[in-house]
C-alpha cells in the first residue's frame, strides 16, 4: 500500500510540511510505503476548460508545460493520498486550486481515476479560513468517489512563523489519530 501526500504550500519545510509529515510518520510506522510531493516553485496552471481530457481520454491533462500529468500517474497508483494546504485568504493557494480542478476534471473523464480511493486533507493555519480551506480539499475527495477517514478533531494545526505549529499539540494529536485512521481504513479495504 501506497499513500502520496502533496504539500501545497509555497514553504517545502513549513507548516504544512510538519503537519503532513506528522501523518505520515505514523503511515509509515503501519507499514505502509509514503512519498511526499512539494507544490512550492512549480508553476501550474489552471483548467482551461477546453475538455481536450475527456476527448482523448488517456489519462492525461492536454497541457503539458508542469508535473500535473506525472502527478495523476502518481495518484492512480497510490492507494490513498493527503492534500496539505496553508490558508491562503480563507482557502487553499492558486497552486492546489490548479490541481484540484485539473486532477479533478482528468479523473472524472477517464473513468473516475480516484473512486475508492483513501483520501484526507491537513491544513495548516494561523488565525481563520481552516474550515473553508479544509472544506475545499474534501470537496475534491467527495466529488472524486473517494473514501475520507476522520480524526478527533478536523484536521488542522495552528502556527503563523515557520515551526509554530509544532507548538500546536492538540493539531499534533490529530494528525497522528488521523495517521492511525488511515492506516486501518486503507488495510480494511486491501
Amino acid at each position: 500500500m501506497k499513500v502520496i501526500a502533496f504539500n501545497g504550500s509555497a514553504r517545502p519545510s513549513g507548516n504544512t510540511s510538519i503537519l503532513l509529515d506528522t501523518v505520515l510518520k505514523i503511515l509509515e510506522q503501519e507499514g505502509i510505503e509514503t512519498e511526499r510531493i512539494n507544490m512550492a516553485g512549480q508553476t501550474l496552471k489552471g483548467c482551461t476548460a477546453c475538455y481536450g481530457c475527456a476527448k482523448r481520454q488517456n489519462r492525461r491533462c492536454v497541457i503539458e508545460s508542469d508535473p500535473i500529468n506525472t502527478w495523476i500517474q502518481k495518484l492512480c497508483e497510490a492507494d490513498g493520498v493527503l492534500l496539505g494546504a496553508p490558508v491562503y485568504f480563507t482557502d487553499v493557494p492558486a497552486e492546489m486550486k490548479a490541481f484540484i480542478d485539473r486532477v479533478g476534471f482528468v479523473a472524472r473523464a477517464n473513468g473516475d481515476l480516484l473512486k475508492r480511493k483513501v483520501g484526507a486533507a491537513v491544513v495548516a493555519v494561523r488565525r481563520a479560513g481552516a474550515l473553508h480551506t479544509f472544506d475545499t480539499l474534501n470537496h475534491f475527495f467527495t466529488i472524486s468517489q473517494m473514501v475520507v477517514p476522520g480524526s478527533r478533531y478536523w484536521n488542522l494545526g495552528i502556527g503563523g512563523r515557520i515551526g509554530d505549529v509544532q507548538l500546536d499539540e492538540e493539531g499534533l494529536e490529530t494528525m497522528r489519530i488521523l495517521g492511525e485512521n488511515m492506516a486501518w481504513l486503507l488495510k480494511k479495504i486491501h
